[in-house]
């Protein structure tokens, strides 16, 4: 049975979300209102649920921390039937699961589905610490459900945008209201600007898939998996990303292990250099003291001399 507990506003992290979410929605009526005890039991995580991997370790720190203090922020939730599916709160909600609370301070708010996705992408970019792979894939959900356009889609269309900017292409999406959307949406979250998420968070969507999964995992920083992605052998390449988690190595040390395993391939010598390391040995060589060799030499040296005429006649 739901409690009332003390009447106080929802003050989440969600500050600046009707600009997010657009103009038809109502951050004071849809987020505002009076947290109630709800049976843990009655919380269900939603189908569609944005974030992925949580850090065993900062779950723990959690856990510890709601043990001793509490929930100090409830959880977020919207009925569905007799049951209240989770919107924003999720870390909250297992580390409470995980000290065995029986009830959860929540807030009920009515969402549609499209709301709900879009609250809880917004939650988890402002205020978990993300991996890069989980953040740009996250913002590139939250275009896409503003814009109504595939992930696909935001991705040409930012690169579009791109070329724009470095007047490489005639502008026509500079200016008009998918690049004030998009340019508000980068502006409120604070993360990184949209010119910077084009360079330097799409690329990301390209690397291996093996790589993709472990940081989808949280278990190497991206700096590390850019690094090893490079490796273009497969096998080799999971070998040292398991390498890499289990001996922390650092980025030196990838990059040193990459350049040793890279094969070693020795440019071609001109025949000039040739010549040049041939006449060197010869002065420092005995074999001007050997009678037989001398002649040998002696042939050499008048073909050299012999070419040199005939260039000097060309």
């Amino acid at each position: 049975m739901i409690s009332s507990k003390k009447d106080k506003p929802y003050t989440s992290h969600l500050k600046g979300v009707a600009a997010l979410l657009g103009e038809n929605f109502d951050q004071n009526e849809s987020i505002a209102g009076s947290p109630h005890n709800l049976p843990i039991a009655l919380v269900k995580l939603p189908e569609s649920q944005p974030r992925r991997y949580f850090d065993p370790e900062k779950l723990n720190q959690l856990s510890l921390s709601i043990q001793e203090h509490g929930i100090l922020e409830p959880i977020l939730v919207r009925l569905q039937g007799v049951e209240y599916e989770l919107v924003a709160g999720e870390r909250r909600l297992r580390a409470a699961q995980m000290v065995g609370l029986e009830e959860v301070p929540v807030v009920i708010r009515d969402f549609n589905d499209q709301e709900a996705l879009q609250i809880s992408l917004v939650e988890n970019l402002t205020r978990e610490d993300l991996n890069p792979i989980e953040e740009t894939e996250g913002i590139l959900q939250l275009l896409s459900l503003r814009l109504k356009q595939t992930n696909n889609d935001i991705v040409s269309l930012l690169y579009r945008m791109q070329n724009e900017a470095k007047g490489k292409v005639t502008q026509n999406v500079l200016g008009s209201e998918e690049y004030t959307i998009i340019k508000a949406i980068f502006d409120t979250l604070g993360i990184i600007s949209w010119e910077s998420f084009v360079s330097s968070r799409l690329p990301l969507l390209k690397l291996p898939q093996d790589v993709l999964n472990v940081l989808h995992q949280g278990k190497i920083e991206y700096t590390k998996a850019i690094a090893i992605a490079r490796i273009k052998d497969a096998p080799q390449r999971i070998a040292l990303m398991e390498a890499a988690i289990v001996e922390s190595l650092s980025l030196v040390q990838i990059n040193e292990r990459i350049k040793a395993a890279q094969p070693i391939t020795s440019k071609p010598i001109s025949l000039k250099d040739r010549y040049k390391q041939a006449s060197s040995r010869l002065q420092k060589t005995s074999i001007w003291d050997n009678p037989k060799k001398q002649k040998t030499l002696e042939k050499l040296l008048t073909q050299i001399e012999s070419l040199l005429d005939e260039n000097s006649h060309d």
